[in-house]
């Protein structure tokens, strides 16, 4: 099964070797551990996130650890309008010419409520960012994934976005968004064999939003996200080349 075959799967050093990948929400939790792990088996990371500092932080540990010099990319994507986009990719096809990865991991966990007293507001915000952007940032993106021999495009799904589940609202209805964004852009770029889109459901991990969601639970009891890397590698790396519009876990 393909599933188990992305936990079990144990990158070589080099396997990312020459490729370029962008991982947005880098600054913490999972898209951190994300850039330290590809990094570390060679490949260039662009960091998005909206604090420079974190950014900062993060680049100076991957270069530290002999990993190429990754590159920041400071966007506050609940905000961003459509020139931030095109900037990025603009300095992305000036810079390396291709794109070889992109994880869309930036998210947002917003209310725990029943549907009838759900915020709207925030369920617009929640959307924008889980569903919108990754939208958004892939259109936008896609002529430099194009120009890669092996592009592969990641999506962040959730178990609430396959099963609903109650008071989970909008955070639920943007994953289910999410595995439908998958399948249907996957199956459109399926006669190209150049691009594979799939989407990871990392599961709970011991991260800022699983404590927001979970208040009452012991944070030591969730695996750390360092744990969890290896279907983000096999995904993201030459190794899933061909797999493309599934839904895998990493636990």
């Amino acid at each position: 099964m393909l599933s188990a075959t992305a936990k079990a799967h144990r990158a070589e050093p080099d396997e990312l070797k020459n490729r370029v990948i962008l991982i947005t929400g880098a600054g913490d939790g999972i898209g951190r551990a994300a850039a330290l792990a590809c990094a570390s088996h060679g490949a260039t990371v662009v960091l998005l996130g909206r604090t420079q500092s974190k950014l900062e932080v993060l680049y100076d540990e991957i270069t530290a650890a002999g990993g190429p010099e990754p590159a920041i990319c400071v966007l506050d994507l609940a905000r961003s309008d459509g020139p931030g986009y095109f900037k990025l990719a603009e300095q992305i096809a000036d810079t390396w010419g291709r794109l070889d990865g992109l994880l869309h991991n930036a998210g947002m966990l917003g209310q725990r409520a029943p549907i009838e007293h759900y915020d709207i507001g925030i369920w617009h915000q929640v959307m924008h960012l889980n569903l919108n952007v990754p939208f958004i940032l892939t259109q936008v993106l896609m002529p430099v994934l194009r120009k890669s021999l092996d592009a592969s495009v990641l999506f962040t799904s959730s178990g609430v976005g396959r099963q609903g589940r109650a008071y989970w609202g909008a955070y639920a209805a943007s994953k289910f968004g999410v595995e439908g964004l998958t399948q249907t852009l996957a199956d459109e770029l399926q006669t190209e064999g150049t691009i594979r889109v799939n989407c990871l459901n990392p599961g709970s991990a011991r991260t800022h939003m699983r404590a927001a969601a979970y208040p009452g639970e012991d944070p030591a009891s969730r695996p750390e996200p360092a744990t969890l890397m290896g279907p983000y590698l096999w995904l993201l790396g030459p190794a899933s080349k061909g797999t493309t519009g599934k839904s895998l876990d990493c636990q």
